[in-house]
């Protein structure tokens, strides 16, 4: 138990104020679904979709390796061959982008925009600089320090935001002439501020990084990076078969959708604004990775790891399936917060969360499950897990979103993600057998899955309930589910401090 707190004690400090700030950027975004009709927001939807892909090109797979290398290879000079390479990558990959800006924009359909290909540019280069400065403050525990430079982030992503399409534009508008202060203002960028926001968050965190540069020197061992690469490259195969399960959706929704491109822009915006509430479970299963990875590559060298990864695999599926029913049974109460005055517009497809937030636990199970390909360096079996699951995405995405639309693409992403989570549970204990407890697990979700159901029934047809008396019965159901980990798990709680007393 002593490990798993430990674990717990990492992610709460990575959690708390990440979860805090990553809500604060939903905040964001719902300021967006509040200005913004779903045709606008797609644009912001289309180029939030291609950063994911390029975080894995740029960064290649660096930030596991370098955890991974930590345990065999010397740490200084670890760091200082990786960061040249980084370095070196992100300012190829950089010059590409701004070159091939228009070329890009046209590919995806943001003909109307490649400039915002550019500004991600900018975003590009000073999010992949941090990641190995990030990835030593994880290595030296330090998850305090690492929480307050990423809230910061978020927090200036936030109040630039608010400024850039709040309150600028309502001086102006306001204004009979526009202020001095306000000359450099050019209201035709309109959305593509939240871009701009985003580029001045990341400089400023680059800033904040420079400290963890100290004692960097231009040191490149080849052997080492050839060592690197070998077990590297296979996760970027991972990385991007995993967003192409995430996003490549929404970048090629436009081009198969059968609908006038105004209508498809609509939908491509009720989809996106949907998907990043039915995604709102991915923030805790960020946070947990960035507390887990470290702790499974360390815990690798005791005698019972194997028992450990089990018990951190029931716990986190408990954390998952509580956030998944809490999200669910209170989603007539989540479409007037997030959407506010174009609920009715954006809650058409509010019916797809439960759908892609069942995705998404499952999701966050194969990331546990992963553990067995990155300690017995089969790293390549991962990568033809991932692109078996990109190939299903893809193949169901093109039959299925031109029949029932963005419906049709949240199911591709359930089947995806639970195929890829059966798939490396099955050779998973072949090359490096855990014992999971699958029907524990599985009873936690069919549970938290008949709650939902239920809290279903009995508003919707036998209730009529308006939206307090839907609020009120989904926080019964959700004490209920409590109560029955409370007891299902018992003995397990009566090996922690604070359940313990209070159990005697």
């Amino acid at each position: 138990m002593s490990d798993i707190k430990k674990l717990a004690g990492q992610t709460f400090w990575y959690g708390v104020p990440t979860i805090a700030s990553r809500f604060l950027a939903y905040a964001t975004n719902i300021l967006l679904f509040w200005l913004y009709k779903p045709a606008s927001t797609s644009f912001i939807t289309q180029v939030y979709a291609i950063i994911p892909f390029l975080n894995i090109l740029f960064t290649y797979g660096l930030e596991t390796s370098y955890f991974r290398f930590l345990q065999t290879e010397d740490k200084k000079k670890l760091y200082n061959s990786l960061t040249v390479c980084l370095l070196f990558t992100t300012i190829l990959f950089t010059g590409i982008l701004f070159w091939q800006a228009s070329a890009i924009a046209n590919l995806v359909e943001m003909h109307e925009h490649p400039e915002y290909i550019q500004w991600v540019g900018w975003i590009m280069l000073f999010d992949t600089l941090a990641v190995l400065p990030f990835a030593k403050l994880r290595q030296e525990n330090r998850p305090k320090y690492f929480a307050l430079i990423k809230t910061i982030n978020i927090l200036i992503n936030v109040l630039l935001t608010v400024f850039f399409l709040g309150i600028c534009p309502k001086i102006i508008q306001h204004s009979q002439q526009v202020p001095a202060w306000l000359s450099w203002y050019n209201i035709d960028i309109g959305i593509g501020y939240y871009i701009i926001a985003n580029i001045v968050a990341s400089f400023v965190t680059l800033l904040l990084l420079l400290p963890q540069f100290k004692g960097f020197s231009f040191q490149l061992d080849k052997q080492l990076i050839k060592k690197v690469m070998n077990y590297s490259y296979p996760l970027i195969i991972v990385g991007l078969g995993g967003m192409i399960n995430e996003m490549m959706s929404r970048v090629i929704y436009t081009k198969v959708v059968p609908l006038p491109r105004e209508e498809a822009l609509t939908q491509l915006g009720i989809f996106g604004a949907n998907y990043k509430l039915a995604v709102l479970i991915t923030i805790f299963i960020q946070v947990f990775k960035l507390g887990a990875e470290p702790f499974f590559f360390n815990q690798s060298k005791q005698a019972n790891a194997a028992v450990t990864y089990a018990r951190v695999m029931k716990f986190f599926v408990i954390a998952c399936a509580l956030m998944w029913l809490l999200i669910v049974v209170n989603l007539p109460l989540i479409k007037y917060l997030a959407y506010g005055k174009n609920a009715n517009l954006y809650g058409q497809g509010l019916h797809i969360i439960p759908v892609l937030a069942m995705g998404s636990v499952f999701l966050g199970m194969y990331y546990n499950l992963t553990v067995w390909y990155k300690l017995t360096n089969q790293t390549l079996i991962g990568a033809y897990i991932t692109l078996a699951g990109a190939a299903i995405t893809i193949a169901l995405n093109i039959w299925w979103i031109p029949i029932f639309g963005y419906t049709g693409s949240a199911w591709a992403t359930f089947i995806c993600y639970a195929f890829m989570m059966v798939v490396s549970y099955l050779l998973g204990q072949k090359y490096y057998p855990i014992p999971y407890d699958i029907v524990t697990i599985f009873e936690y979700l069919a549970v938290a899955y008949c709650l939902f159901f239920s809290h279903g029934l009995i508003v919707n047809l036998l209730l009529q309930a308006n939206l307090l008396v839907s609020s009120i019965i989904g926080a019964f159901i959700s004490i209920l589910f409590l109560i029955f980990i409370f007891f299902k798990e018992k003995k397990e709680l009566q090996q922690v401090p604070f359940f313990s007393k209070w159990l005697k």
